[in-house]
Formats: structure tokens, C-alpha cells, sequence
């Protein structure tokens, strides 16, 4: 599959979803170690980007061992997002420039950008244009869900639309607007984009992802060129190797040791990369809703004191007793 000059050499590629506060380099890093084909960056605010934000400008920072990477930016405003664009590309160099149609918090749709655009369809397609033009040397891709909501589902017409205007793979999320994260995620339409004959460009599925089985299903179902795997991956960065060993067909146990190591990593790096308290602050999270804690007696309580924690020392002595 190739998403513009970029090549993937898997039949069935495995992406980790763009997340706020969630993929950091630290954590994309580990992933891609873990086996995910693709990692993508927390989303970038066009507007703050452009401001010069110091804290937006670091989500931009990449290294050379994640690669392929694509950074996601979002905004309301076409020339923003137009320049946060260029920014991105002269300053970054990711290998693919993704745009945010499909974050559903209030805090973004709410003023019109992320999944706000799909009540502007006329706006998000202008914008995608504008994109695409100002970096025509970049692979321009859209994540976005089936619609506002459930009587507007319109994303088999919308695919057509956004590829018209240039991009070179589109994510479809399993979920309108309006559902947020709640319910089920809807794969049907997702196929129908899929078998499509007017769609050409490679068509990636997301929405609760959270087994290795599923990741099968969802190919041999739906027929998608390559998956996504968000929230699935809190506390679980091995899930992509998982997911890798059994389309594969390759046996192989990840021990409960070995996982804990894998945690291990991940606070390390993150502190190594980002200080001790934002390190921890970072990973924490991730730590606390890991499935290899939920043995655990009295895990409400636990959870919380690992939340708090705010040192490397205490939060080890929580979990790795």
C-alpha cells in the first residue's frame, strides 16, 4: 500500500491513531518498536502554530527512528491551516501531513474545527484544497467519522469529495459526531466507502480495535487497506505486536514480565525525553488503565494514587512492588 511516495511493505498495515496527550514522541517511538507501521502526533492547532505557541511547537519534534510519521494539525480557518501547513512540512518534514476532521470534544467541535467541520462540509473542502496545494510535495491525508450525526451519515459521499480535492488517504472513524465515544463503532459504511469503484486512494478503519481478532475481522470484513488503533493501546503499546503475530500466523507469548518491562520502558523514555514530572505525567495514564493492573485487589484505590503520583520512585513503588 502506498499512501503518495510513501511505501508500506505489510499486506495489512497497522497504524496508531493521532491522540491529545497521548502520542508523544516517547510513546510513538515504543510503538513503532512494538510494530505499528505508521504513528501519528498529537493534533496541532493551526491557530496556536502560527502564534508561535512554544508548547504546539513542540509537538512537531520527530525523530528519525519513528519514521514514517505524519503530524496532524486542525483549525476553523482556511488561511491558518493553510499556513500551519507550510510549517509544519519546512520545519518538521513528516513523511505524511494529516488534517483533523473528525476530533468530536466541545472544546474543538464546538467552535467549528475537527468534527465541527462536518456541518460546514463547503468550508472542510475548501480547506482540504488549501492544504493540499500548499504542500504539494507532502502526502495530505483526512481522519474524520461518518457524520454530525445519526441522521446525517454522510461520509460515502463526503470520501469522494475530500479525495477529489487532492488527498491521498482518508481515516473514517465508526462513530458520528454526536456519539463521541460511546456505543459501537459502526464499520458498515466504512466498507461501503471501501468497495466504492470511484474510490482509489487507500481507506484506513478506526474504531474500537482493542483485540488482534478484530484487526483480522476488520479486513477481511470490510476490506480496508490498513487500520487504526487508538485507545486500545492505553497501557498496552504490545497490542500492535499482538495484532502483528496473528495476522501473521506467528505464535508467540508475551510474558506477564515482559510487559511490565515494556511499561518500564515507556516511563523511562518519557521521562528521559520530557523531565521527570511531565515524563510521569505523561505515562501515568497509560499505566493506570493497563489491563495488567486490573487483577489487582482494590484497584479504584490503586488507581488513583498512581494518578497522583508525580515521581519515577513513587510510581513504581505503586506497581512494580
Amino acid at each position: 500500500m502506498n499512501i503518495g511516495n510513501v511505501h508500506f511493505d505489510s499486506p495489512c498495515p497497522v497504524f496508531l491513531a493521532p491522540m491529545e496527550d497521548v502520542t508523544d514522541i516517547g510513546f510513538r517511538l515504543l510503538c513503532k518498536q512494538m510494530g505499528a507501521d505508521l504513528v501519528y502526533s498529537e493534533f496541532v492547532s493551526s491557530d496556536a502554530l502560527v502564534r508561535g505557541v512554544n508548547r504546539t511547537i513542540e509537538k512537531m519534534e520527530v525523530c528519525e527512528e519513528e519514521r514514517p510519521v505524519a503530524i496532524q494539525i486542525y483549525g476553523r480557518f482556511v488561511e491558518a491551516m493553510r499556513d500551519a501547513a507550510q510549517i509544519v512540512v519546512e520545519q518538521a518534514r513528516p513523511d505524511i501531513l494529516d488534517i483533523n476532521f473528525g476530533c468530536p470534544v466541545k472544546r474543538v467541535a464546538g467552535k467549528g474545527a475537527g468534527a465541527g467541520m462536518l456541518q460546514n462540509i463547503p468550508l472542510m473542502l475548501e480547506m482540504t484544497r488549501a492544504v493540499v496545494d500548499a504542500v504539494p510535495n507532502t502526502p495530505v491525508t483526512v481522519k474524520t467519522r461518518l457524520g454530525w450525526d445519526q441522521d446525517h451519515r454522510i461520509i460515502v459521499e463526503l470520501a469522494e469529495q475530500l479525495q477529489d480535492c487532492g488527498i491521498k488517504a482518508l481515516t473514517i472513524h465508526g462513530r458520528t459526531r454526536s456519539q463521541m465515544y460511546t456505543g459501537e463503532a459502526d464499520w458498515t459504511l466504512i466498507g461501503e466507502v471501501k468497495r466504492n469503484p470511484r474510490m482509489h486512494i487507500p481507506i484506513i478503519g478506526n474504531g474500537d480495535i482493542t483485540s488482534p481478532e478484530r484487526a483480522r475481522e476488520c479486513f477481511e470484513q470490510y476490506g480496508v487497506d490498513a487500520i487504526m488503533v487508538g485507545r486500545a493501546t492505553f497501557g498496552r503499546p504490545w497490542i500492535f505486536r499482538e495484532i502483528r503475530n496473528h495476522l501473521d500466523g506467528k505464535d508467540e507469548t508475551l510474558t506477564q514480565d515482559w510487559k511490565l518491562d515494556v511499561l518500564k520502558q515507556q516511563v523511562f523514555t518519557s521521562v528521559d525525553r520530557l523531565g521527570e514530572y511531565r515524563g510521569i505525567l505523561h505515562s501515568r495514564r497509560h499505566l493506570a488503565a493497563s489491563p495488567l493492573f486490573k487483577g489487582i485487589p482494590n484497584f479504584r484505590e490503586t488507581r488513583i494514587r498512581m494518578l497522583r503520583a508525580e515521581t519515577v520512585e513513587e510510581l513504581f513503588g505503586i506497581i512494580f512492588k
